[in-house]
């Protein structure tokens, strides 16, 4: 099977004040619907927004006859409504078209996909994804209204054909360049029926059929990115726009260039054209000049087309549309402007300009349709406005109309021309003037946040928009916390950081314009907090110094609802199972057995008749409700298979864990540092005081009866003595022989034994044949790889577990975290949780809800969640990963105190990060100063029970001891890791000094004592998590036990630091 993809979890804090009503950052894409007047923009937000511009822009297409005179036209103008948005993607959009009569928006994003929005539908649909490429999409292309199919092309080198029914890809091109493929990227496209030109970073125009996906022909002569192209209704003729600074017009029956405009002064960004023939067209360049040329009536010699400088934004134009009287222009602003049309046809030109196209009229008044040089008649009483001939670019080099002018406006000697490549003064030099220096309207947009910085503590983040305003967020509540008005992202942060070290456990993203947390599988469950430092609504008892691991503790609730609806299907399939037992035992309760079976005794031993056999489903005894036989024989109990066909839950269920997780404290399951999820492959501690109880009674029975001379063959010996007696005393049937064995394995979920259960099965017979039936069937049944695998696996479990054993009641196997180890959230309803899946590209998204709605899309997220997810969620398990441990070395200060070093000199020490000084202070305390029966007020301890001398509860270590790193004292809840940060800020191993304050006199032991003096076993603790750990104060272990657990023996024993 193939490696999966890596699959990753995202979510989108919700921007205070948000509504919806424009972009939040730059606008890419414009595109306009002339028959419902409704302009679509596209943001670097991942919005389409939908505008109504109220304007006939059918009719005053077809008059082109727009009034000049701009006191009446700005009455009669309307300003532009906003009518609906969507959030389509994650992503920057690069690029918008329209299809299907305008009722379609396809939009192509870099977050990899293709959508299709149908922004008139009832329903409102979210967009619908139609395509994926494998990195940024970079644009989009439609032939006509009536077509079917769009093309995309992306930095993947590929031009995709996309069914717009959802019938997904129908070609492929691939663009890979032929000398740098890296180059082959498309950046444009144009696009008829009949031809599709693609152009990009190779600066070559490449022409393919978009029936066969097979190339046409190539145009070299461009000598930079290709930013734009169009392609005129027959097909004949192809447009480019160049950050070459030219705009190219190519003849694909020539084969060649027969045109290069150079209008443009700077990166020509965007072309557009409504003219089925390209007469006019419009053009915008990286310093914001906007251009209109007007070619009709040329018969082929563009060199006599007029180009006006329309208007100049403060931005480059990224993208420019135009329709009727009005021009569309997007920037790197969230804000879009329109600006009046200028009319070419009737223009009134200076008098110099007026005599060339005069001249070139008379030439040709057969076939020109160009305007004559009398003035045009009044319209509405007054006279048109005259274009400026500092307005009036020339278009190529070639040109000679208009001539060249200097800051008076004169005619200039200037020589004809520059390269296409050649970089011209600013054009202010020449005195271009645009026609309009301030847009008709601009169309507001709203602030994003462009800018951000994780704080220390890495659950607070502060974030800086477009507005100037610095904002300061909880990662963990998904909230903003406190605004601090318009200052600097810099000037602010000292303010508020704090002096801590926090694992990384997610990344932050703003390019969006929004606050996304990712939450990566390999580092999100690396970060613990305290929860003492937790400010909490309602009160959690928590066991000392207990960890919350914060990228479990924020997912648990981001899914909240999924769970609930996962544990809401988990009941309904195990109902449906326990049905039929549940009225045997109704029955039995309602018919009591007038015969009661007395068991036989442990020697017994049955016939062969089946009648006489017992059964497997229990049917000799009346059923009994799970529970009630807790106090059952272990199974080293003579009568431990009669009872197995009883239907009673051993101390491996999930019922009997989840009862002692909620009923016991969290210190008798695990020490001090354990966490309360275990990786399916780690040990997992004891989950029954009975097991506990068994274990250790085993460990001691183990310890008495081994001598010097016994080794593994002993143990071997032992072993085969255990299976001969309950060979004795087990009934002589497959069920006997099987069904303890079933009811002591379902612990878990195939994920591996934990060592109790190990240990408390290790009496138990097992039959080798039918052991090996079931890994044989385990292999055989495969599991999906995602979220849903994860469910499956439970209900093969459950399945099995009902057929081995029919009287037992099927207990659920989810146990997802509690309250005290995830405290309870109340995170935003409309918080954005994103599932996304790893490309060579990027990443591509495969579910986008919020936490209100990842209920309802549980069949999504068990299809597309991965693996890892549900074993959180469910199963309250994390991926297996190994501590990351601090080495450092103690000693006292200035010999003030006693050593604690070894007997072999070595007192170098390594713990996990995580550890805080109070604890370095308990273990120092142990050894210079042990107490009689424990700590001081811990539990048990006789100083806490008694007190100290004349009735005074002694201190605690952290109350008479300091300890000190490079002559700072260290305060008692700081972490290894915020002291080698911020304190120690070295690689080599952190040293340490401990001294006391003088509130309780420590005396020097005897000599003869420090070289044998007790040690405890302070080395790690149950899981093997921490070097330091809560089972300080266990008196009997000697100082070779102390060298092995806690000191490192040289580099081969060496403590990850850092």
């Amino acid at each position: 099977m193939a490696k999966k993809a890596r699959q990753r979890i995202s979510y989108v804090l919700e921007l205070p004040n948000s509504s919806p009503g424009g972009h939040r950052l730059g606008v890419n894409g414009l595109t306009i619907d002339r028959d419902n007047s409704i302009l679509y923009s596209g943001g670097r937000d991942g919005v389409v927004c939908a505008w109504d511009i109220d304007r006939d822009l059918v009719s005053s297409a077809k008059s082109h006859s727009a009034v000049t005179d701009t006191s009446l036209s700005r009455t009669a103008s309307k300003p532009t409504r906003f009518r609906v948005q969507t959030q389509a993607h994650t992503h920057w959009i690069n690029d918008l078209a329209l299809a299907q009569q305008h009722n379609a928006v396809v939009s192509a994003s870099s977050d990899l996909l293709v959508k299709l929005w149908r922004p008139h539908g009832s329903d409102s649909k979210e967009p619908a994804t139609i395509g994926q490429h494998a990195d940024y999409v970079k644009c989009v292309a439609t032939p006509d209204q009536n077509t079917g199919w769009v093309a995309s092309g992306g930095l993947d080198r590929k031009i995709y054909l996309w069914d717009l029914a959802g019938g997904g890809k129908t070609l492929e091109i691939d663009v890979s360049g032929e000398e740098i493929t890296e180059k082959g990227s498309v950046y444009a496209l144009g696009v008829t029926h009949s031809i599709l030109a693609s152009g990009g970073p190779e600066s070559i125009v490449r022409l393919w059929d978009p029936k066969t996906g097979k190339r046409i022909t190539k145009f070299v002569g461009h000598t930079d990115n290709i930013r734009s192209v169009l392609v005129n209704q027959s097909g004949d003729m192809v447009m480019t726009a160049s950050s070459d600074q030219t705009v190219k017009v190519w003849s694909v029956t020539a084969g060649r260039c027969m045109h290069t405009l150079t209008m443009h002064n700077d990166s020509v960004w965007s072309l557009y054209s409504e003219e089925p023939d390209l007469g006019i067209f419009y053009s915008s360049d990286r310093s914001g000049l906007v251009v209109k040329t007007d070619v009709r009536g040329t018969f082929g010699e563009l060199d006599d087309g007029l180009s006006v400088a329309v208007a100049q934004e403060n931005d480059g134009v990224s993208k420019v549309v135009a329709a009727g009287d009005c021009i569309w222009t997007a920037t790197s602003r969230s804000s879009i402007n329109r600006w009046r049309n200028v009319e070419t046809t009737v223009a009134e030109l200076p008098n110099t300009y007026k005599q060339h196209r005069a001249s070139i009229a008379s030439t040709r008044s057969r076939e020109s349709s160009l305007p004559s040089a009398p003035s045009p008649p009044p319209v509405n009483g007054s006279l048109k406005r005259e274009i400026s001939a500092k307005s009036i670019l020339r278009i190529s080099n070639t040109a000679s109309f208009p001539p060249s002018l200097n800051r008076d406006g004169d005619e200039s000697t200037l020589g004809h021309g520059r390269k296409g490549s050649e970089v011209l003064p600013d054009p202010v030099t020449f005195g271009v003037e645009p026609i309009h220096q301030l847009p008709e309207e601009t169309i507001e947009g709203q602030f994003g946040l462009v800018k951000h910085r994780l704080l220390n503590d890495r659950r607070r983040v502060l974030t800086l928009d477009t507005a100037g305003d610095v904002l300061l967020w909880d990662l963990i509540r998904c909230q903003p916390i406190k605004s601090f008005g318009k200052k600097h992202l810099e000037d602010v942060e000292p303010e508020i950081n704090t002096l801590e070290a926090v694992a990384p456990w997610c990344s932050i993203d703003t390019s969006s314009g929004n606050l996304t947390v990712v939450l990566e599988p390999f580092n999100c469950f690396d970060a613990e907090m305290y929860a003492d430092e937790l400010t909490l609504e309602e009160a959690v008892e928590f066991r000392e110094d207990q960890r919350i691991n914060l990228g479990k503790w924020v997912l648990r609730y981001l899914f909240a609802n999924l769970i609930d609806e996962e544990i809401r299907r988990d009941e309904a399939y195990r109902q449906k199972l326990n049905e039929p037992l549940e009225k045997n035992m109704t029955v039995g309760r309602l018919n009591p057995p007038l015969v009661i079976s007395i068991p036989p005794p442990p020697g017994w031993v049955a016939s062969d008749t089946p009648g006489t056999t017992p059964r497997a489903n229990g049917m000799h005894y009346p059923p009994m409700t799970p529970g009630m036989a807790i106090l059952s024989a272990t199974p080293g109990s003579p009568m431990a298979p009669v009872l197995e066909g009883l239907p009673t839950p051993t101390p491996h269920t999930p019922l009997d864990k989840r009862l002692s997780q909620v009923s016991r404290p969290s210190v008798e399951r695990e020490d001090y540092f354990s966490d309360a999820i275990h990786s399916p492959d780690t040990p997992k501690p004891a989950q029954t005081p009975a097991v506990e109880t068994r274990q250790s009674e085993d460990k001691m029975a183990a310890t008495a009866a081994k001598t010097p001379n016994e080794n593994g063959k002993g143990d071997k010996e032992k072993e085969k003595d255990a299976k001969d007696k309950d060979k004795d005393k087990a009934p002589s049937t497959p069920f006997g022989k099987k069904k303890f064995r079933m009811n002591m394995s379902f612990g878990g979920m195939k994920l591996g034994r934990s060592a109790s259960t190990t240990a408390a099965e290790k009496p138990a017979v097992v039959d080798e044949r039918a052991e090996e039936s079931e890994s044989s069937s385990n292999h055989e049944k495969e599991f999906e790889d995602n979220f849903l695998g994860v469910i499956q696996r439970m209900r093969n479990e459950y399945d099995k577990q009902l057929a081995e054993s029919p009287e037992s009641i099927v207990e659920t196997k989810m146990t997802p975290s509690l309250p005290n180890d995830t405290p309870v959230l109340k995170l935003p309803a409309g918080t954005k949780v994103i599932i996304q899946e790893e490309t060579s590209g990027g990443s591509a998204e495969l579910y986008r809800g919020t936490v209100a709605t990842a209920g309802l899309d549980a069949d999504v997220i068990e299809k597309r969640g991965p693996q890892w997810l549900a074993e959180v969620l469910l199963l309250n398990t994390v991926p297996p990963k190994d501590p990351v441990k601090v080495s450092f070395v103690l000693h006292p200060w200035r010999d003030e105190l006693p050593p604690i070093t070894a007997a072999d000199g070595n007192n170098r020490l390594n713990a996990n990060r995580m550890l805080r000084v109070k604890k370095i202070l308990a273990y120092v305390a142990e050894r210079i100063d042990p107490q009689p029966m424990g700590l001081p007020g811990e539990e048990g301890g006789e100083a806490e029970k008694d007190g100290g001398e004349d009735g005074e509860i002694p201190l605690r270590p952290e109350e008479y001891l300091e300890l000190y790193c490079n002559e700072q004292l260290l305060p008692i809840t700081m972490s290894l890791a915020t002291l080698r940060a911020h304190v120690w800020k070295g690689g080599n191993d952190i040293v340490l000094h401990y001294k006391a304050n003088g509130r309780k006199e420590i005396p020097f032991p005897p000599k003869e004592r420090q070289s044998g003096e007790e040690g405890v076993q302070v080395g790690r603790g149950s899981n093997e998590e921490d070097a330091l750990s809560s089972t300080t104060g266990t008196p009997g272990f000697g100082h070779g036990d102390q060298q092995r657990l806690l000191p490192d023996q040289g580099p081969a024993g060496g403590g990850g630091g850092g």
